[in-house]
């Protein structure tokens, strides 16, 4: 009975072998910092402990401010502080290093917002598409300094200021006074009502104007509200923005930003045009080809399908036990990311709810998978929106659903095959948005192309606590980058259930005001992008973390009932995956490591291919069932 059993203290308890270096004793001290632990041994795996590819990039930059100069893929890679110490920069943390970087100036449209705004409408641009955070005000919050604090956030961040040049396909980031003042977007309001302010200062965002951001300090129910329009900010931005908000407030100078929004967008356009991402055409054409099934009643129409015509959303979550052991071990059991195995339920779920119905989808599904987009440069303290979407195509394999339920060797083969599936993506998975969206010339042959049905993004996680006093270590963005809304939002961005108010206030200032306290809003004029939105994301609760499932699609293509029997069957399959994961030997069979980098000399599960890998599978079910 897993759900009887006490949720491990992993807060408290203790680590393996004490760091031995100074580079150790660094990296030991920034892992427990981040994710809230008392102590980290210095061959501890980042991963192994709860911590995820987002917050990774925490890791990054808090490295950086102690001095040593690291990159999320070596988090990745090496997992453990003294790995990672061994391939560490210790010169030029705080140096200059490089060419200048001018954040300020033109800045092309990534291939998030033009994606977004050709199957959403430019509503997705020039609307009020935002996301936004709830904050515990200081006891002594003062209008003067809450103004000087977001003008130093301004400052620091000048992409919060920019201006969309929708014709001209851009935007503008203003320097120096040509920016909006910071005055002019802080307001001080009565009441406790915090969705009336909400949508009070979400309206009054204007991005042509430079209107990308507002502050609203609620004195009345001491909170702090914070508003910005996606086009600037996704939800790794936050964990960036929150604590240098509140270090602003303090009067302490923010740390530099390596690497601006402006440069990294910049480097894309010059990308898309390259050698290397063109190699990646025939794959990406051959992934996409191939029949897509009707996923819902209709098929999707942008004209009827829209954030004001309604939608569909059901929500599950899992208990803290099954979460803890998801986190901490089942993911590394399979050499997989979480987010893998997320995929795997998915798959499988949607599989046996279609043959449930008599029907079939051969070749399998096509799904958009989000991420953050910031695996590689030093973008841990950049804000804008990085995010990032790519196709994959999906199915579950001839898998047993019952077996994988039950935690038996099926799952195992759901596992393997998925991997298989997300080892057919070329390179990193960022070519596809950059042929075509930013290069002319693959554009049309993509465009031509089926689009995925279900879109996919597991938000993060939302860690305890961050050494400014914030819970934002972890992020969980209130809306995916198809303008669907996530965790405690109606499609008008409304709150649901879980409304903030004053009694859900924390103690301290600048904390996330409870659960919910990070949302989204889409604007209402924005058309579906996908029948079925598919999201998970973390929450460190007070008995520890819960995992959350949320599915959502227009109110047009789903009866009542279709989406929580879905978010049944995920849960279902994903808890299977859990049993399965955590009832071995700590290696589940036929996984393998999605990303694994093995060595020349030895085959790993890179040089397989799906079918050879679905076999092994095979061998890892018979060896389970005493067959060997």
């Amino acid at each position: 009975d897993r759900a009887a059993l006490p949720a491990p203290d992993l807060a408290g308890a203790s680590r393996g072998r004490a760091p031995a270096t100074p580079a150790e004793e660094i990296l030991c001290g920034v892992f427990a910092e981040v994710l809230g632990l008392e102590t980290v041994g210095a061959d501890d795996s980042f991963f192994a402990l709860g911590g995820d590819s987002i917050m990774s990039m925490l890791v990054v930059s808090r490295a950086r401010r102690a001095g040593l100069v690291i990159t999320s893929r070596q988090v990745f890679e090496e997992k453990t502080p003294a790995a990672i110490a061994r391939v560490a920069d210790t010169a030029g943390a705080n140096g200059p290093g490089g060419a200048p970087d001018e954040p300020t100036g033109p800045v092309p449209l990534t291939p998030v917002m033009r994606g977004l705004a050709e199957r959403a409408g430019p509503a997705a641009l020039s609307g009020t598409f935002s996301q936004s955070v709830v904050l515990t005000a200081p006891d002594d919050l003062d209008l003067g300094r809450l103004t000087a604090a977001l003008a130093a956030l301004l400052d620091r961040h000048p992409v919060l200021g920019a201006r969309l040049e929708a014709d001209a396909g851009r935007l503008t980031v203003p320097s120096g006074d040509a920016a909006v003042p910071a005055g002019d977007l802080v307001a001080r309001a009565g009441g406790r009502d915090v969705r009336r302010a909400l949508r009070e200062a979400t309206d009054l965002l204007d991005p042509a104007a430079g209107i990308m951001l507002r502050a609203v300090w609620l004195a009345d129910a001491g909170l702090v509200l914070v508003v910005a329009h996606h086009l600037v900010v996704d939800g790794v931005s936050w964990r960036v923005l929150v604590p240098d908000l509140a270090a602003a407030y303090r009067g302490e100078v923010l740390d530099p930003v390596p690497t601006s929004f402006r440069s990294w967008a910049e480097n894309l356009a010059a990308e898309a045009t390259g050698q290397a991402r063109l190699d990646e055409l025939p794959l990406w054409t051959r992934l996409l080809a191939g029949p897509q099934a009707v996923l819902g009643a209709r098929p999707l129409d942008p004209a009827r399908d829209t954030v004001a015509a309604g939608t569909r959303r059901a929500d599950l979550t899992l208990p803290v036990p099954d979460t803890t052991a998801l986190l901490t071990g089942v993911a590394e059991a399979f050499g997989a990311g979480v987010d893998d195995l997320l995929l795997a339920g998915l798959a499988a779920a949607v599989e046996e709810w279609r043959r449930t119905r008599g029907l079939r989808t051969p070749g399998g599904q096509l799904v958009d998978v989000e991420s953050h987009g910031r695996a590689d440069g030093d973008l841990g303290r950049t804000v804008g929106w990085c995010t990032a979407e790519h196709p994959v195509r999906l199915d579950a394999g001839a898998v047993d659903h019952a077996g994988v339920r039950a935690g038996g060797p099926a799952a195992a083969r759901l596992v393997a095959h998925v991997a298989g599936r997300l080892r057919d993506v070329p390179g990193d998975g960022l070519g596809y948005g950059l042929l075509r969206h930013l290069n002319p010339d693959t554009a049309p042959m993509l465009a031509a192309l089926p689009r995925a049905q279900i879109g996919f993004n597991y938000l993060g996680r939302f860690a305890s606590a961050s050494a400014s006093g914030t819970t934002t270590s972890g992020t969980a963005s209130g809306t995916t980058s198809s303008g669907t809304t996530s965790s405690g939002t109606t499609s008008s961005g409304s709150r649901a259930s879980g409304t903030t108010s004053s009694r859900t206030v924390s103690a301290g200032a600048w904390r996330l005001a409870g659960e919910g306290a990070m949302s989204g809003a889409p604007d209402p004029r924005m058309a579906a992008v996908h029948a079925l939105d598919a999201s998970g994301f973390v929450h460190d609760g007070p008995d520890g973390p819960e995992l959350t499932l949320s599915l959502t699609g227009p109110a047009g293509l789903w009866d009542e009932a279709t989406l929580p029997d879905l978010a049944a069957r995920w849960t279902a399959m994903l808890r299977g995956l859990i049993a399965y994961g955590a009832g071995g030997d700590g290696h589940a069979p036929g996984g393998g490591t999605p990303e694994a980098d093995p060595s020349a000399d030895d085959p790993g599960p890179d040089d397989l291919s799906a079918d050879e890998l679905e076999e092994l599978a095979d061998i890892a079910e018979g060896i389970g069932q005493g067959g060997l």
